[in-house]
């Protein structure tokens, strides 16, 4: 078993080594639901490990330290019974996913905490009479898996957020309904985290969490901010997904971080709920689903007063629902920061007639909401190629009257297989930001009277050009408009028949 942290290039080709291993027997997509919940499962054995030894140094033997966390299981972060050790699991060779599924249901039923979260996978489940993983499988993906030890001062916490986003662009990616779509990349994270500017003691809230990365960040940019925290962040988040869901509960375990996480569809059925009113926050900081469509009976009759700028077209783009959901669970003075489809800037702006995302992005132009528009680079995100915009609203502005736009698109580093920011671009537009200026070819200040003069188009790249090309729409914002065409058409058609039906003119069937 080797030490020492983990560079890229090692944690890398371990994962991808891990991931050889049960090649064939699962699809390539699936290999994180195997990998990753064992990468947990060691972590919290060897770190389990480390604080057993500790306490023997203090108190004799390690039998007695042992006796000692069983009886009070404050003495470590998770106690984990003798015989569900990842050692005495490893060196089963019968049964072995009945043993290693039992093993981590006892973890979990030994503390509540991991119930839901490290149980989640069945390594003896079948389909169709046969076992989905083997269990020479499971030997030899355990076997390479025990490699490295993942104990406090073996690894970075981040190892599995990193060891996620490794196996996510390796194998996830085009494979329709990705898992990118609950994965910010770390850089835009942090990039998120800084423009959110956490305080101490504030409740920051995710309400599309994922795997729980924004939140995460938030804490480390706090502490970056202040080396010593007398209070730490409260940190709040949902996930529909439920293997996600579990993904974010490691991850805040990992890092140490105390993070209330709920389970279920945050718009159907929000779990941040008091007085029969959506929890308030003093941050919150999303990467919901984008142009993700609700058909009109969720708008009708809906329990919680988050459409006050108006209701988003049903079955179309629910992106300015999203917004208004977020907004509706900040404080007073609060503060939100959000990474969104380019369109939801753009759509309706110039068009005749009324459009209803554009009529909610005038409510916020107009009322002083909207602080920042970041244009950001494309195929940055594994679910698409399409570049996204970070939407920043504040509650409390200090440049009242003012909207700042950054064009970020050219701030990038070529990647295989996705773009990513460095810390030199990342630093670029934070500066652009904290420092309130116009830069030539990046950054522009706007009034609202000008905001209103372009029809509430808010996209960066209208205000501030970078090169001469041609603007190419994405294909997701072609679609919406597509629709938003045809609803008109529908809508016009509809009206057309009743009159001529009234002049008693036939027209359609």
């Amino acid at each position: 078993m080797r030490f020492g942290k983990l560079d890229t290039s090692t944690l890398e080709n371990w994962l991808w080594e891990a991931a050889c291993s049960i090649r064939g027997e699962i699809d390539a997509p699936k290999y994180k639901d195997y990998i990753i919940p064992l990468i947990f499962y060691k972590r919290l054995c060897d770190v389990y490990k480390d604080e057993i030894k500790k306490l023997a140094s203090e108190f004799g033997s390690e039998e007695i330290a042992r006796k000692l966390a069983e009886m009070d299981r404050k003495l470590v972060r998770f106690y984990i019974p003798e015989e569900c050790l990842w050692e005495n699991i490893r060196g089963i060779t019968k049964n072995v996913g009945e043993k290693l599924t039992s093993a981590l249901r006892n973890i979990a039923k030994e503390n509540p905490k991991l119930q839901g979260v490290i149980d989640i996978v069945d390594f003896n489940a079948t389909q169709a009479g046969q076992r989905i993983i083997s269990d020479e499988s499971i030997q030899r993906l355990m076997e390479i898996l025990n490699k490295y030890r993942l104990g406090l001062d073996d690894v970075e916490p981040d190892i599995l957020g990193r060891a996620y986003e490794y196996l996510l662009r390796k194998f996830a990616e085009g494979s329709g309904q990705s898992a990118g779509e609950f994965y910010t990349p770390r850089e835009v994270s942090l990039l998120m985290a800084y423009l959110l500017d956490p305080e101490e003691g504030e409740g920051v809230y995710d309400p599309a969490c994922g795997s729980g990365g924004l939140l995460i960040k938030s804490q480390i940019v706090l502490k970056e901010k202040k080396r010593e925290i007398k209070e730490p962040l409260k940190l709040y988040g949902q996930e529909i997904n439920p293997f996600t869901y579990a993904m974010a509960k490691m991850n805040a375990f990992i890092h140490d971080m105390d993070a209330d996480i709920k389970v279920g569809d945050t718009i159907r059925d929000p779990k941040f709920v008091e007085d029969s009113n959506l929890k308030q926050f003093d941050k919150v900081i999303a990467n919901p689903m984008w142009n993700q469509k609700y058909p009109q009976d969720v708008f009708d009759e809906y329990p919680y007063n988050i459409f006050s700028f108006g209701i988003p077209p049903s079955n179309q783009s629910f992106d300015w629902g999203w917004i208004q959901y977020m907004f509706a669970s900040l404080k007073e003075d609060g503060k939100l920061v959000v990474v969104i489809d380019t369109g939801a800037v753009t759509r309706g702006s110039g068009s005749s007639g009324t459009d209803k995302e554009k009529e909610i992005r005038k409510k916020f132009v107009e009322n002083d909401l909207i602080e920042a528009v970041i244009l950001l680079s494309d195929n940055l995100f594994y679910n698409t190629t399409a570049p996204g915009n970070i939407i920043v609203i504040n509650k409390n502005k200090n440049h009242k009257g003012e909207i700042l736009l950054i064009n970020a698109s050219k701030e990038f580093a070529k990647g295989r297989p996705k773009n990513y920011l460095t810390n030199k671009n990342i630093k670029k537009i934070l500066d652009a930001y904290f420092d309130w200026k116009e830069i030539e070819g990046f950054s522009k200040i706007i009034t609202i009277e000008e905001a209103k003069k372009n029809d509430y188009n808010l996209s960066p790249s209208r205000y501030v050009s970078v090169d001469e090309k041609e603007e190419i729409l994405p294909v997701e914002e072609i679609l919406v408009e597509l629709a938003k065409v045809e609803e008109e058409r529908k809508e016009i058609d509809k009206e057309l028949k009743e009159i001529l039906n009234k002049l008693k003119w036939k027209y359609g069937n």
